[in-house]
C-alpha cells in the first residue's frame, strides 16, 4: 500500500499536468470551439484511449526503447508532427475535410473520426510515454508488491484525473463555442483557426528537443 504522502504528491503532480497546457490540451480547446463541446468530448474520449496506450506501455516497460534507442523517439516524433501537418492542410484545402472544421456541420462528422484523431494526437506525442517512464518510478516500490499493479493504480489515478480536468477545459470552451457561433467573422475563420492550431502543434513536436 503506498503512502498517503506519497499517493497525495502523485496527485499534485497529475494536477499539475493537466494545467500545463500540452497538445492534448489545445486540440481539445480548438476542436470544442470549432465545433462544438460534443465533439470536444468525443476527442477527450480519444486522448483519453492514447494516454491508457501509454500507460499500458509504461506500465510493461515498453516505453523505455525511447531512452534506449534515441532514434525511435525521433521517429514518433517526427510522424506526430506530419500527420498535424497533414490535418491542417487538410482542413483549408478546397477539397478536405472541410465540414470536420465546421462547427454547423457536425451533425455529418463521423464520431469515428474525431476519436481516430484523438488517439493519434495522443499517442504520436513520445513526451507523454517520458512523463510516465520518468513519473511512475519515483511512486513503485517493490517491496509494496507487483510493480505492474502499482503502476497500473498510478495510471488509473493519473487518467481520472486528467479527463476531469480535460472535460473542465472542454465544458468551457464549449462556453466559449456558443459564444462565438453568432459571429460571422468567427464562422469564416473556424477552418483557419484549426488548422492554425494543428500546425502550431506539429512544430512543438517538430523543433521540442527530447530532455
Amino acid at each position: 500500500m503506498m503512502p498517503w504522502s506519497d499517493f497525495w504528491l502523485f496527485v499534485v503532480a497529475c494536477v499539475l499536468l493537466v494545467l500545463t497546457p500540452g497538445p492534448n490540451l489545445l486540440y481539445l480547446i480548438s476542436r470544442t470551439l470549432c465545433q462544438g463541446r460534443a465533439a470536444g468530448v468525443v476527442s477527450l474520449a480519444g486522448t483519453t484511449t492514447g494516454f491508457l496506450v501509454h500507460i499500458v506501455a509504461a506500465a510493461l516497460g515498453l516505453s523505455v526503447v525511447f531512452v534506449t534507442i534515441p532514434v525511435l523517439f525521433d521517429v514518433v516524433r517526427w510522424a506526430g508532427a506530419a500527420y498535424l501537418l497533414y490535418l491542417a492542410w487538410d482542413a483549408v484545402r478546397p477539397q478536405g475535410s472541410g465540414g470536420l472544421f465546421a462547427r454547423r456541420d457536425l451533425p455529418g462528422v463521423p464520431r469515428w473520426t474525431l476519436y481516430r484523431t484523438g488517439i493519434l494526437t495522443s499517442i504520436l506525442n513520445p513526451k507523454v510515454a517520458l512523463f510516465y517512464l520518468a513519473l511512475f518510478p519515483q511512486f513503485v516500490d517493490p517491496a509494496r508488491g507487483s510493480v505492474l499493479l502499482q503502476s497500473l493504480f498510478l495510471g488509473a489515478v493519473q487518467i481520472a484525473i486528467a479527463v476531469v480536468g480535460d472535460l473542465m477545459f472542454v465544458l468551457a470552451a464549449a462556453q466559449a463555442a456558443r459564444w462565438l457561433a453568432d459571429r460571422p467573422l468567427w464562422t469564416a475563420a473556424q477552418r483557419w483557426v484549426q488548422a492554425g492550431v494543428f500546425a502550431a502543434i506539429a512544430a512543438k513536436l517538430a523543433l521540442d528537443a527530447r530532455r
